[in-house]
Protein backbone atom coordinates (compact mmCIF):
# COMPACT_ATOMS: atom_id res chain seq x y z
CA UNK A 1 0.00 0.00 0.00
CA UNK A 2 3.04 2.38 0.42
CA UNK A 3 3.35 4.73 -2.23
CA UNK A 4 4.66 8.21 -3.24
CA UNK A 5 1.40 9.40 -3.52
CA UNK A 6 -0.63 8.10 -1.14
CA UNK A 7 1.57 7.97 1.68
CA UNK A 8 -0.18 5.17 3.66
CA UNK A 9 1.14 2.04 5.29
CA UNK A 10 -0.33 -1.14 6.40
CA UNK A 11 0.02 -2.44 10.22
CA UNK A 12 3.08 -4.73 8.70
CA UNK A 13 4.92 -2.40 6.24
CA UNK A 14 5.31 0.24 9.88
CA UNK A 15 6.26 -2.78 12.05
CA UNK A 16 8.64 -4.06 9.18
CA UNK A 17 10.23 -1.19 8.72
CA UNK A 18 10.67 0.22 12.76
CA UNK A 19 11.25 -3.28 13.93
CA UNK A 20 8.26 -3.60 16.20
CA UNK A 21 5.81 -6.05 16.49
CA UNK A 22 2.10 -5.87 15.50
CA UNK A 23 0.75 -5.86 18.87
CA UNK A 24 3.12 -2.78 19.53
CA UNK A 25 1.78 -0.61 17.22
CA UNK A 26 -2.04 -1.57 18.48
CA UNK A 27 -0.71 -0.71 21.74
CA UNK A 28 0.20 2.73 20.84
CA UNK A 29 -3.10 2.98 19.42
CA UNK A 30 -4.93 2.39 22.41
CA UNK A 31 -2.83 4.71 24.07
CA UNK A 32 -4.07 7.53 21.67
CA UNK A 33 -0.37 7.73 20.06
CA UNK A 34 -1.25 6.57 16.73
CA UNK A 35 -4.61 7.15 14.79
CA UNK A 36 -5.16 5.23 11.37
CA UNK A 37 -8.03 4.70 9.48
CA UNK A 38 -9.91 1.77 9.30
CA UNK A 39 -10.99 0.11 5.98
CA UNK A 40 -13.13 -2.97 6.96
CA UNK A 41 -10.65 -4.72 9.71
CA UNK A 42 -7.63 -3.11 7.79
CA UNK A 43 -5.56 0.01 9.45
CA UNK A 44 -4.12 2.57 7.25
CA UNK A 45 -1.33 4.51 8.81
CA UNK A 46 -0.78 8.06 7.40
CA UNK A 47 2.62 9.81 7.56
CA UNK A 48 1.94 11.70 10.42
CA UNK A 49 1.47 8.30 12.18
CA UNK A 50 4.56 7.36 10.76
CA UNK A 51 6.49 10.00 12.01
CA UNK A 52 5.09 9.69 15.74
CA UNK A 53 5.81 6.43 15.82
CA UNK A 54 9.60 7.43 14.90
CA UNK A 55 8.89 10.05 18.18
CA UNK A 56 7.18 7.52 19.95
CA UNK A 57 10.45 4.71 19.85
CA UNK A 58 12.97 7.67 20.12
CA UNK A 59 10.75 8.52 23.37
CA UNK A 60 11.42 5.36 24.32
CA UNK A 61 15.04 4.85 24.01
CA UNK A 62 14.82 8.42 26.67
CA UNK A 63 13.62 6.35 29.12
CA UNK A 64 10.14 8.34 28.65
CA UNK A 65 6.73 6.44 29.75
CA UNK A 66 4.17 6.21 26.65
CA UNK A 67 2.27 8.62 29.29
CA UNK A 68 5.28 11.17 28.86
CA UNK A 69 4.95 10.90 24.85
CA UNK A 70 1.34 11.77 25.15
CA UNK A 71 2.02 14.61 27.17
CA UNK A 72 4.24 15.91 24.66
CA UNK A 73 1.87 14.77 21.60
CA UNK A 74 -0.90 16.61 23.18
CA UNK A 75 0.79 19.47 23.59
CA UNK A 76 1.78 19.75 20.18
CA UNK A 77 -1.56 19.17 18.74
CA UNK A 78 -2.74 21.41 20.95
CA UNK A 79 -3.78 24.94 19.04
CA UNK A 80 -3.35 27.05 21.90
CA UNK A 81 0.26 25.78 22.50
CA UNK A 82 3.13 27.49 20.69
CA UNK A 83 6.26 26.57 19.53
CA UNK A 84 7.66 28.37 23.15
CA UNK A 85 5.43 25.78 25.56
CA UNK A 86 6.65 22.65 23.36
CA UNK A 87 10.28 23.13 23.56
CA UNK A 88 9.95 24.71 27.37
CA UNK A 89 8.07 20.86 28.22
CA UNK A 90 10.56 19.02 25.74
CA UNK A 91 13.79 20.76 27.43
CA UNK A 92 12.18 20.09 31.34
CA UNK A 93 11.58 16.25 29.96
CA UNK A 94 15.15 16.24 28.67
CA UNK A 95 16.57 17.57 31.98
CA UNK A 96 14.39 15.49 34.12
CA UNK A 97 15.69 11.93 32.51
CA UNK A 98 19.54 13.77 32.72
CA UNK A 99 19.16 14.08 36.23
CA UNK A 100 17.77 10.73 36.76
CA UNK A 101 19.97 8.72 34.41
CA UNK A 102 23.16 10.37 36.30
CA UNK A 103 21.55 9.20 39.50
CA UNK A 104 22.00 5.89 38.14
CA UNK A 105 25.17 6.54 37.08
CA UNK A 106 26.35 7.29 40.54
CA UNK A 107 23.98 4.22 41.84
CA UNK A 108 26.64 1.95 39.38
CA UNK A 109 29.65 3.68 40.44
CA UNK A 110 28.95 3.65 43.51
CA UNK A 111 27.22 -0.32 43.43
CA UNK A 112 31.30 -1.29 42.13
CA UNK A 113 33.14 0.19 44.24
CA UNK A 114 31.26 -1.49 46.76
CA UNK A 115 31.45 -5.10 44.84
CA UNK A 116 35.27 -4.17 44.41
CA UNK A 117 35.39 -3.75 47.93
CA UNK A 118 33.72 -7.25 49.17
CA UNK A 119 35.68 -8.72 46.60
CA UNK A 120 38.85 -7.79 47.79
CA UNK A 121 37.74 -8.90 51.34
CA UNK A 122 36.93 -12.39 50.35
CA UNK A 123 40.20 -12.72 48.78
CA UNK A 124 41.66 -11.69 51.69
CA UNK A 125 39.52 -14.03 54.06
CA UNK A 126 40.06 -16.47 51.35
CA UNK A 127 43.99 -16.31 51.16
CA UNK A 128 44.22 -16.07 55.38
CA UNK A 129 41.90 -19.49 55.34
CA UNK A 130 44.43 -21.30 52.48
CA UNK A 131 48.26 -19.63 54.27
CA UNK A 132 46.61 -21.57 57.55
CA UNK A 133 45.99 -25.18 56.18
Amino acid sequence: MNSKSSNTYTIGELASEFDVTSRALRLYEESELLTPRREGTKRIYSERDRVRLRLILRGKRLGWTLAEVKETFDLYDSSNAGEEAQLTLLLSKLDERRKFLKMQQQDIVNSLEDLENIAANAERALSDIRSRE
